[in-house]
């Protein structure tokens, strides 16, 4: 009884040691996405450092798989401003976006793809109507939806 107790306890050990795979983070990083999203095609900061911080903590527990999308989010935590929270807001797009395609989007099928050929830059949106992150409200709906990968 004792072996099978310690084995049992070795088991669990190494799985919750184990990085979790990157269908089970996509969930959580695109939620915490979408609210970085949203508040840069508004104009403003609220809820984007707290957001990127839970996104690097997915990413980081997704091992190498993740390495990109944990840089992008820690250079959008350290955004001192909308401009620069906005430009790093790309490299997190680019990251989520391919982390997505590489797993085929089934654990988040109801976000859409757009780019905004002006900043010739990607992002992921629920909404059906174009709201631009990298313009906000001066150009809130420049941009086109493109067919996930």
């Amino acid at each position: 009884m004792k072996h099978v107790t310690l084995s049992m306890v070795f088991a669990l050990a190494v799985f919750a040691a184990s990085p979790v795979y990157a269908s089970d983070a996509m969930k959580g990083i695109v939620g915490s996405y979408l609210g970085i999203q949203a508040s840069l095609a508004g104009d403003n900061l609220d809820g984007v450092q707290p957001a990127a911080q839970a996104i690097g903590e997915q990413a980081a527990r997704m091992g190498t798989a993740g390495e990109a999308i944990l840089k992008a989010a820690q250079a959008v935590e350290g955004a001192a401003d909308l401009k620069a929270a906005r430009a790093a807001f790309g490299d997190l797009s680019d990251a989520v976006v391919a982390a997505g395609n590489a797993e085929g989007w089934k654990d988040v099928p109801d976000v859409r793809v757009a780019y905004c050929p002006m900043a010739k830059q990607s992002w992921l949106q629920k909404e059906s109507e174009i709201r631009n992150p990298y313009y906000g409200k001066s150009m809130l709906t420049c941009g086109e939806f493109k067919k996930k990968a």
